[in-house]
């Protein structure tokens, strides 16, 4: 099971370096990036990640008072873990009970420690892989694990199986998205896929290549940042070579 996390940082150089850092740990996966509080709130209820680094910068008072106002909406709120150059807003994070406060520059044993404090105090539960579709008083049981990928039908969505079956709902494509495993992507209007059965991304094309019958499924441009992330997930357990 996944963590996901959000950074919330202005600055685009500490942003990418802890990006680098967080690629050791294929068990973390980046949700979203936002440089201001408005932009970074509207990520964290629309994501709901467990974790939030948030660079305490000349924009600190602002994302503190984002903090104070995500208890209006939320019940669980993430992890907060403050990134600063120096310990100025120290007693601040503490007070809107921050997790932990790293100084930069980033030092690699800090985050482990923080990562594996984190992951013992916080044991993610194990996600539940049967999806339950029901209409009226038809239950209908599928494994996750042996979708492909979901495709909008009007108002209904096709689930298109390892089998060759097509099992249809009668619900959108936004009603699964968010409640299906962290494995399932949207990567256009149309589509969601188990990133688990991806064999090819081409960007100059558009398409995502599934294994089984080599099928291509397009992704669109509002979704580039899912297919940046699903590469990134997929680059964990591979193998790089340069062309």
């Amino acid at each position: 099971m996944e963590y996901t996390y959000t950074i919330l940082d202005s600055d685009a150089q500490s942003n990418l370096q802890l990006q680098h850092y967080m690629e050791e740990y294929s068990e973390f996966y980046c949700s979203g990036v936002a440089t201001n509080s408005i932009d970074g709130l509207n990520g964290i209820l629309k994501k709901s990640p467990d974790v939030v680094f948030i660079h305490l910068n000349e924009k600190a008072q602002e994302y503190f008072h984002m903090i104070m106002e995500m208890h209006q909406y939320l019940k669980e709120i993430p992890i907060f873990i403050g990134i600063s150059k120096s310990k100025q807003f120290a007693f601040e994070a503490l007070k809107c009970h921050f997790f932990d406060y790293w100084l930069l520059p980033y030092n690699e044993f800090d985050i482990r420690k923080t990562l594996l404090r984190l992951k013992l105090k916080t044991p993610k539960e194990q996600e539940p892989k049967t999806l339950l579709l029901q209409s009226y008083k038809d239950y209908r049981y599928i494994n996750t694990q042996e979708i492909m990928y979901l495709q909008a039908d009007n108002n209904a969505t096709d689930f298109f199986m390892k089998d060759g079956s097509t099992i249809s709902a009668f619900k959108t494509l936004k009603t699964f998205e968010n409640n299906l495993p962290t494995n399932f992507v949207r990567v256009h209007q149309s589509y969601i896929i188990n990133i688990d059965f991806v064999s090819r991304i081409n960007y100059g094309k558009g398409l995502c290549t599934l294994k089984h019958d080599k099928l291509q499924l397009p992704f669109s441009k509002s979704y580039k940042n899912n297919i940046d992330n699903l590469k990134k997930v997929l680059a964990k357990n591979t193998i790089s070579t340069l062309n």
